[in-house]
Formats: structure tokens, sequence, C-alpha cells
């Protein structure tokens, strides 16, 4: 299964091993850090970026795929809706049925509010449910909630709003309770305290983890949590356009069955965007972890309501995403895998990084290792470097990697591989979405009354770039909190007498006022993987 040039590359790896093992590369200074992020990092290639033509953040830069989706026409620019037959009605509608989503919903129902949860896909098909290496909260005494703060601050270059980031880190301890009295199975001693582990870009070990089926395993009870106080569900529906009042406030959503093609009415008091990330837009052509549903949407119908972005211009790029075999292209391996002691080598098996730079120099460090040093491995989908696994059973012991990753001896199991023996290829794939929608203190955006964001979908609270195991608890806080937010406000919405579109219209209008003559429509909905066949 592997080339012989591969199997070459492996002696090299082995025969450096002893040296690595008494010898991590260095720390990189914050100047070389940024010298190799503004020459390797994609989110720095302007030919790949194009300019938003219209709308609150016009003359912004954004990926030309989001830039695409922007600079384009409604789904139902065309469509006759009858807006006077509601469909559904709700104090608090969610869009979006991944982890922000589910405990946005629980908060809300508990809180006495109804809820109505419309998805794309099934409750829990997410990235959420991806979600591998961890969550990370300040739960140890050598801990707190201000280390916490600082490593993720620094780790987003001092971009993120700092009353967002002190709402993750100060909710963090009290959300781990949270979990862990629903049920979520948090790796724990015999004693019972939760085992903790360290990270790339964080000072203490406060990655807990579930093995390394985190996300599954919160999303399980979550979804179970949402099932079992029959809070209504409505899958495989996707939204296409918020509806406003005529007074400009969040009153809805139109919704497609995707299974009869009918357009429907939603109608909320408060309308909760939890619709995640943008990785399925496939940015510069890159692979990605995230799952088939992930193409912005939430980002394209508040954009259109006159929702503003912010740092739409930064995606996470997770350093580790599978580079062979080809079936396994982009999906995750998670940064555990590094915590644990394995090391990035290149083709000489050279230590060219440490395993516990950020994410963003660390892929760096891949990109140019493989691009401009010609020290990548050769493999059908172009390059890699080794991620040296056996390395993780050599440090802690015989029988840990089936004991900490499962998931990702597992994964490469099936295709042949043994991970504890042999090490694996690993290239940059698209991981997160760092911006999105602003959002207030209150989770709400600053333009739009009655909408909130919950999750992968707001932008702020990671600032330019997340440091692992922060997305998870991003949506446990934020959701939770979107939820209790939303249901406290019930009380005080008055509705307008109509639902509207006017804004879709409108946004049509500017587009041909700004010169921008286009046949695409948006949000994408789903990637397209059609290829013409000769």
């Amino acid at each position: 299964m592997l080339t012989e040039q591969m199997l070459e590359s492996i002696k090299k790896v082995e025969a450096t091993r002893p040296e690595r093992l008494k010898t991590e590369p260095r720390r990189l200074t914050a100047e070389e850090k940024d010298a190799l992020l503004r020459e390797f990092h994609p989110d720095y290639k302007d030919h790949a970026f194009d300019t938003i033509g219209i709308g609150p953040n016009k003359g912004e830069r954004a990926p030309q795929e989001l830039a695409d989706l922007l600079n384009s026409n409604s789904l139902i620019h065309d469509v006759d809706i009858n807006l006077d037959k509601v469909d559904y009605e709700a104090d608090v509608l969610i869009i979006g049925g991944g982890g922000a989503g589910a405990a946005a919903a629980v908060e809300a129902h508990l809180a006495g509010a109804s809820v109505l949860i419309v998805t794309k896909l099934r409750l829990g098909d997410a990235n959420s449910m991806m979600a591998q290496g961890g969550i990370q909260a300040a739960t140890k005494e050598n801990d707190s909630p201000m280390q916490h703060y600082l490593d993720a601050f620094g780790g987003g270059h001092y971009a993120a709003k700092p009353e967002l980031l002190k709402r993750l880190v100060m909710d963090g301890p009290g959300c781990i309770e949270w979990l862990n009295n629903m049920g979520v199975l948090f790796d724990k001693e015999p004693d019972g305290t939760m085992v903790t582990t360290g990270g790339g870009g964080i000072s203490r070990k406060r990655l807990l983890a579930s093995k390394d089926y985190t996300g599954m395993e919160i999303m399980r009870v979550l979804r179970d949590e949402v099932r079992n106080l029959e809070i209504p569900v409505i899958e495989f529906t996707a939204a296409l356009d918020l509806l406003l009042d005529e007074n400009g406030n969040a009153a809805g959503a139109v919704l497609k069955d995707l299974e009869t093609g009918e357009y429907k009415i939603a109608k909320g008091k408060t309308v909760i965007i939890a619709t995640g990330g943008a990785g399925r837009l496939h940015y510069q052509g890159f692979p990605t972890s995230n799952h088939y549903g992930a193409t912005a949407d939430g980002l394209i119908m508040a954009y259109r309501a006159g929702a503003n972005l912010l740092y739409q211009d930064t995606i996470q790029y997770h350093p580790t995403g599978v580079a062979y075999p080809v079936q396994l292209f982009g999906a995750l391996v998670t940064e555990k895998v590094r915590a644990i002691g394995a090391m990035l080598l290149n083709i000489d098996g050279e230590a060219f990084v440490h395993p516990l730079e950020t994410r963003d120099v660390a892929a760096s460090a891949i990109i140019r290792e493989c691009n401009q040093r010609n020290r990548g491995i050769p493999t059908p989908n172009g390059y890699g470097a080794w991620l040296d696994t056996p390395l993780i059973d050599m440090i802690n012991g015989k029988g840990f990697i089936q004991k900490s990753i499962p998931a990702v001896y597992g994964m490469y199991k099936n295709y042949g591989i043994d991970v504890r023996e042999i090490p694996v290829l690993v290239y940059p794939t698209i991981h997160y979405q760092n911006g999105g929608m602003e959002i207030d203190a209150d989770a709400t955006t600053p333009k739009i009354k009655n909408l909130f964001v919950g999750g992968e979908a707001s932008g702020g609270i990671h600032g330019r770039n997340r440091v692992l195991g922060n997305s998870v608890l991003d949506f446990v806080v934020f959701g939770r909190f979107c939820g209790q937010q939303a249901a406290k406000k019930v009380p005080e919405v008055k509705l307008g007498k109509k639902l509207s579109l006017e804004h879709v219209y409108d946004y049509s209008k500017a587009l041909k006022e700004a010169g921008i003559e286009t046949d695409r429509r948006s949000p994408k909905l789903f990637p397209d993987y059609t290829r013409e066949v000769n």
C-alpha cells in the first residue's frame, strides 16, 4: 500500500527516533512565527480573496468562495413565497441541529419557552459530532480562567472581543459540571478525578476528553436530552433566508423541505442561528475535516438581512489532516496525537517544528516544508509530512495509543495502516471558521434585534486563530447562553404585524446598482462534487 519512496523515508524516520526522543525541536520566537505565517499561511495569499461588493462589510475582503456567495442573489429571489401561511411557530426558533443548537434548545426549554429546531440534515449532523481532541476549561487547582483567557487571547493574535472571551473562560468550569451531570463520560482517574492533557498554545493541562470521541460523546448526551424533553425537531429542512418584521427585527425564516421541495414558513419571537462553519466551501481547493452541510448558510442569511461579519477572512487550517490514504483525504487527525508525543517530520525524518506550536504555525510549517523546501513526502494528492505516531507508545508505554486515541487507531486500521508501527502522512485541512457574524456581549447581532448567534457561526470569540478544545467549549457555553438569553427576551418581544422579505429584494437591487451581474444563488446548502464523465 505504501510506495517505495514512503518506505525509504520511514527508514529515515526510524533512524532519527533515538535522538528525537532525547531532544524536541525548539519553540519559535514571536518574530519567527509572524514571518512564517505571512509567507505560508493560506490567510495571507491575497490572490485567494475577493472583495465583498455590498452590505455592511462592503469593500472588505473574504475568501473568493465566500465572497461569491455574498455577492449573489437569494435562492428565493424569484420564488413566490406565501408569507401569510405560517407552518411552524415558536418562542425560540433555532436554525441548526449541532452542539450549539441542541444546547440552546435545552436551556430555552428549561426556561419555559416553546422551542423549535430546524436542521438541514439530522439532529447531530454537525462539526460538533466530529470534534475529537477534547474541551478546554480551567478545572484544576494549578489553573484559572485568567490563565485560560491569556492562552486563548494570545493564540488568537490578541484579536478576540474581550467580553466574549471572558464569558467563554468564566463559564467553562460550570459547563463541564453541567455536561458531567447530564452523563457525558469524560476520561477519569480511578478516584473520579477528570484526566486533563496539554496541547498546542496552552500553558496548563486543561483539556478534558472522552478518548478521541469527545464531540460524539457530548453530542450523544445533548441529542438525548433534546429528545427526552420532547423538543420539536424538523430534520432535512434547510433555512434559505431570515424573515424580518416591518420594523427590521428577526421574526423567523423561509425553509425548504429537502424531501418534498416545499417551501415553509417558520415564525419565532426570537431566532438563534447555530448553522456552524464553512469547510465544505473548500477554500483555495483545500480538503476539509468538516461535515457535509458546512457551507456558511448562517453567514449568508444573516448578512443579507443586515448583520455584520467579523474576521470573515480568517480560517483555521488544522495542520494534521490525513494526506494518505486517499480514501481518508482531509479527515482529521486530532491534535491530541501531538499532545501525547507524536512529532511532525519531513522526508528525511527531521523534526521541523515543535509539536505543540499553535495550529496556524504548525500548518504553515508543514506547507513550507512541502512546498518550498521540497521535503514533503509525495502522495497521490500532492505531498504530506510524517506524524510519528509510534513515538506515543514509546513515550507512554505499550497500549497507550489504543487506550487514548482509539478513533484514530481504528480509522487507519480500516485501511491496513497500524499507527503503532508506522507513522502517518498529514497535510493541513480546513477545520474551523475563525470569523463569522459579529455578536455583542449578550450574543445578539448589533443591527438585528432578537437575532442570536451561537457556536462556529459567530465571530470574535477566538480572534484570528483558535487553540484546541475551545470550539467545543464555545458551542456549549454560547449555545447555552443563547438559549437562556432568547428565552429571557421572549416576554418583551412584540413582533410587527407582517413578515417581510423586503431585505432580500433590496439586496438584489443593491447588487445590480453595484454592477454585480450574476446568476449565482446562495446559500449553497451542499457542496457539489459532480464531475463530467467523457
